[in-house]
């Protein structure tokens, strides 16, 4: 295991709101090919709350689910964010450019819609493209259909720990 910059890995972050992009580079790579890239991270701003995550990041879907682990290691919930990616397969870039509307998953399977608000209030402003908006509403309906119908990924999700 070793944080993207020794391997050569460029992770960013980019939102819409607030307006910022993030270096993420200091996670540490768990695995990568061509469809997944897993990393194990620490909370940017310290959280009383989480400890941990682990991210897997669907690189030919439309969204991020990461493992969200409370400070005595139990899974707190899976938090899914909505998103579209960049990535530069040459340069080794990978940019998760956040949508917006995300979701939480608890252990129990029961499941929390976040942000659809913000969303709708950054496309009425024009911050946000309709293609953009769309690409959005799309990816979150794909993804609370797999939930609906049990084929959230949680064979996958229990790759790494």
């Amino acid at each position: 295991m070793s944080d993207a910059k020794s391997m050569g890995i460029t992770l960013l972050r980019k939102r819409y709101f607030p307006n910022e992009e993030i270096d993420i580079s200091d996670d540490d790579v768990l695995y990568v090919d061509d469809e997944l890239l897993v990393t194990s991270w620490v909370p940017i701003r310290s959280r009383g709350d989480i400890k941990r995550g682990i991210s897997y990041y669907f690189l030919n879907e439309g969204y991020k689910i990461s493992k969200v682990f409370n400070n005595d290691d139990s899974l707190k919930y899976y938090y899914c964010d909505i998103c579209r990616y960049e990535v530069n397969k040459e340069k080794k870039i990978y940019k998760m450019i956040d949508l917006l509307v995300d979701i939480e998953v608890f252990p129990d399977k029961h499941y929390i819609v976040l942000d659809f608000d913000e969303l709708i209030d950054l496309f009425e402003r024009k911050e946000i493209s309709p293609k953009e908006y769309m690409r959005s509403v799309k990816n979150f309906s794909d993804l609370v259909t797999k939930i609906n119908n049990g084929e959230f990924p949680y064979e996958v999700l229990d790759r790494f720990n």
